[in-house]
């Protein structure tokens, strides 16, 4: 990469916008490299489902493709049909099953099923009767998590199975991985390493972006990173390794004076204790700035949360009142007079606040506010690499 940072916006105009939403995609990179590094001998894929974490996969894949990533996975067709608008050459794995009427997508786009059913195994082999050869695909299987996939016995017999076409790919998916000390993770590996011995020759796929960080999953072909990619934790309890991807910044529409005793918002569940300088932003819940961040009144959040901060002159300052559809406000109080106006920029999420304190602090996890980022943002986009 050169040393040159090209930015990129998108979204509403930057005159008109209520906040900004600045998306380092140099960071993503090197935490995908990162990533890559932790899984060699294997070959890293990358997860871009619900738009790239709500990122915006027309951005995301093209940068990550060329920091040299060949392999992703999405959630839907439709999504996997705008990862190869962008790149065309990708191999693209669509993980929520395969739903009859949608082989001519797959066909014409060589997007890849995960099948994770008999129900789905049977369409799909219906599907490719007419053709001399298969288009592929790959195996889902259920290790623990009770989700998608098939179980491990109708896996075995699948494999048992004489003629059954080879799936290119076989996968599992880790459901606790994050937490280093659960037992469920070691109990899918097990499993899994059973069904690799009957799927001789199947490249295979266990890690996500916590089981990247666990010793458990040398020995298998690919891994699967997501959130991590974007700047979230990967484990829980343990010092995040990424470089954070986003900044989202709400601008102040108006400070206000509150007297001691009066309330701030909807249902006055916040009464000043105080005479008060109030900050009162053009960000809300519609925003993906969610209403469980609010200061007070909202049950939705454990008690044990006091609710979100903003960033703002070098000092955090604290949601007051509830989080609304188009608002929120902050106490500014402790700042000096002349250290905030309308049309600053508070900061949410960024360098100063984590993805996932601000999940926290909404009793909720980094991928929800991920993928809520709405698209009334102003969006930038900072790459010093090569534009396809």
């Amino acid at each position: 990469m050169n040393n040159k940072t090209n930015v990129t916006t998108t979204g509403a105009d930057p005159r008109l916008a209520g906040g900004r939403l600045t998306i380092d995609l140099d960071a993503l990179i090197a935490n995908w490299q990162l990533l890559a590094e932790k899984s060699k001998p294997a070959e890293t894929s990358a997860v871009v489902k619900a738009d790239a974490y709500g990122l915006g996969i027309v951005h995301v894949v093209p940068a990550l493709w060329q920091a040299g990533c060949r392999s992703f996975f999405v959630a839907l067709a439709e999504e996997g049909l705008r990862v190869k608008a962008v790149a065309p050459d990708a191999r693209v794995f669509v993980l929520n099953g395969f739903f009859e009427g949608a082989f001519p997508a797959y066909e014409q786009s060589d997007l890849i099923p995960v099948l994770g059913s008999p129900h789905e195994i049977e369409l799909w082999e219906r599907a490719n009767s007419g053709r001399p050869e298969p288009l592929p695909f790959a195996l889902n299987v259920d290790t623990g998590m009770n989700r998608l996939g098939l179980t491990v016995d109708e896996a075995l017999a699948y494999a048992a199975r004489p003629g059954a076409p080879a799936p290119v790919l076989l996968i599992t998916h880790l459901a606790a991985a994050d937490d280093t000390a659960h037992a469920l993770t070691a109990k899918q590996f097990e499993s899994f390493q059973k069904l690799r011995a009957a799927f001789k020759g199947i490249q295979s796929s266990i890690a996500n972006s916590p089981g990247v960080f666990h010793t458990l999953h040398t020995g298998f072909d690919l891994s699967r990173p997501g959130v991590a990619m974007y700047g979230g934790e990967p484990l829980s309890g343990v010092a995040n390794p990424m470089r954070p991807v986003v900044t989202v910044e709400a601008r102040i529409v108006q400070i206000r004076n509150g007297r001691k005793g009066e309330t701030v918002g909807y249902g006055a569940t916040a009464t000043l204790e105080r005479d008060t300088r109030i900050a009162i932003c053009s960000v809300g819940y519609a925003d993906g700035y969610l209403r469980s961040a609010s200061g007070s009144g909202v049950p939705l959040r454990g008690a044990v949360t006091k609710g979100g901060e903003g960033f703002i002159a070098g000092q955090r300052v604290p949601v007051i009142g509830r989080v609304t559809m188009d608002l929120t406000s902050f106490d500014v109080t402790d700042l000096p007079s002349d250290a905030v106006k309308p049309g600053d920029l508070i900061e949410l999420i960024g360098a100063n606040i984590a993805l996932d304190e601000a999940a926290r602090a909404a009793g909720t996890i980094g991928y929800e506010m991920l993928t809520s980022l709405g698209n009334r943002y102003h969006r930038r986009y900072l790459y010093s690499g090569k534009r396809s």
